[in-house]
């Protein structure tokens, strides 16, 4: 099996979680693994609003999250447990992943995709600046 790649905090860089957030089906699949803290089966994400993503799709998907930071993957079996890195890359970015999030679940066009106030890992309560 291939390794998976997942940088080091330090190595996030902000125009990657920005081209990994463009797509809103991505950011629809990253606020649902926020809220879950962990998602242990594509099809907890797959069903986006009314329409299901292709497991070929969204494992595409899941690689983009994963490359730019947002993510971190691990395989047990034959599943991939994936885990939201919300905490470190607001860290390192504070209040970036809010705003970006809260954009789209403004947008009236992707609201219905995009939970509008995203639970912290943890179930710290909702994210800072997410309304």
């Amino acid at each position: 099996m291939r390794p998976l790649i997942h940088p080091a905090i330090e190595d996030v860089r902000p125009d990657a979680i920005l081209h990994a957030l463009s797509d809103p089906n991505r950011a629809a699949i990253f606020a649902n693994i926020m809220r879950a803290g962990c998602v242990e089966a594509c099809s907890a994400v797959s069903a986006l609003g009314d329409r299901v993503i292709p497991k070929s799709s969204l494992s595409n998907h899941f690689k983009v999250l994963r490359e730019a930071g947002l993510i971190r993957s691990e395989r047990r079996g034959v599943e991939m447990r994936n885990h939201s890195r919300w905490t470190e890359v607001d860290a390192r970015f504070p209040g970036l992943l809010a705003a970006i999030i809260t954009a789209y679940a403004a947008d009236v066009g992707t609201a219905s995709r995009v939970s509008p106030a995203p639970e912290q890992p943890g179930g710290e309560g909702p994210v800072p600046g997410a309304a």
